[in-house]
This record gives structure tokens, sequence and C-alpha cells, in this order.
């Protein structure tokens, strides 16, 4: 491969041959919140781990390992710096448009890989909020989980809706639903044919 064949942004590039805050022998039970979605088996596996400052709320650390492709390296990797000093209730909201947004843009059969480091955030913060007696601020708990593989839930269906998905196959590049386990399908595809009436 040449230089010219290289599709991605300067900035992702060195985060992808230089990745920042990467897990590398830390011992899980040291972090303040724990995030793990997609699974090894189908190659797509993300862990993000975050230390907080419980009184004022804020990321002070945030670490990842993944076993995915150079997208969802770079994307975490820029990620992980860009929560640190975030509240967690900011760092909940950043979104995979954000990291894209951050790293120069993605290729469009790529944007997909971005989700795997947002959503092992929530997860994260989810368990962070659970673990501190704040259940009741875990999102997850407030919104249906469609595709339980990869925690998609309804508002991120309609989010890709939004944003372009007509067809399951493109939602599945958005969101990574269904691409486990696939028991979800039926349910995804009903959504998305709502959705998408409701809107379009």
């Amino acid at each position: 491969m040449t230089s010219g064949d290289w599709v991605y942004s300067d900035i992702l590039k060195e985060h992808f041959m230089n990745p920042k805050n990467f897990m590398k022998d830390e011992d899980l039970n040291s972090f303040d919140g724990v995030g793990k979605v997609g699974n090894i088996k189908c190659g797509d596996e993300m862990i993000v781990a975050i230390k907080v400052d419980q009184e004022k709320g804020v990321i002070t650390d945030c670490k990842w390992k993944t076993y995915g492709c150079a997208s969802a390296i770079g994307s975490t990797s820029i990620m992980s710096e860009i929560v640190k000093g975030m509240t967690l209730e900011a760092a909940y909201h950043l979104s995979p448009k954000d990291v894209a947004g951050a790293l120069g843009g993605l290729p469009e059969n790529k944007v997909h890989c971005s989700v795997l480091g947002d959503k092992a955030l929530r997860t994260a913060i989810d368990d962070y909020y659970i673990k501190h007696g704040m259940a009741e601020k875990a999102a997850s708990g407030e919104e249906k989980i469609v595709c339980s593989c990869m925690n998609v839930t309804e508002g991120e269906i309609l989010e890709a809706v939004l944003d372009g998905a007509r067809t399951y196959e493109k939602l599945q590049e958005m969101t990574k639903i269904g691409t486990i386990c696939g028991g979800c399908e039926n349910e995804a595809r009903e959504l998305l044919e709502k959705f998408v009436k409701e809107h379009f």
C-alpha cells in the first residue's frame, strides 16, 4: 500500500499508529467504572475503564482496549483524550459524530466502527453509577435495549434513521445491531420501518 492509499485523516493515523491511553496490564478492579461491549468471537470487542473524581463527578482517567480495526482504535484513542476532565453527564452524551469530527472525519463505510468506544464508555459510566448507589442515573435503565449483545437502544436506532439509515444493512453498519447473535433482527427491522414512516 502506498501513502496515497491511506483514506484516513492524519489525526486518525496518529491515533492509530500511536494510540493514547491504551490499557496494558492495569487491574480492572482499580477503576471506578468498566464497560465492555461486543464479542471477541466476532472480532469486535471494546473495553473502556474510567477513574472519577467523585466529589466533582469528573472523569480523571480513561483507558481502553479493543480488537477492532484502525477506525475503532483511532476513534477510541481520541475519545479517551476528549473525556478526561469532562463531567460524567457530558461524557455520557458524547456521540460518534463528535468523535468522528475530532478525527477530521471517517470514511462512510467505517463510521460504524466509531460506535464501539462511546458505547463502552456509556456502559462504564453506568457501571460507575450503579457501584456508587446512583442506579437511577444509569440511562440504560431508562431506554429499552433492542440488541443486548451490542447494547443498541431504540433511541440509537432512531438516531441512525435520522442520520440516513433506510435499510437493515445500513442500520447494522451504523450501530452494529444484530452482528453477533442476530436475535434482535425482527424487532430492529420493525423499528426501522416505524421510524422511517414517522419521520420521512
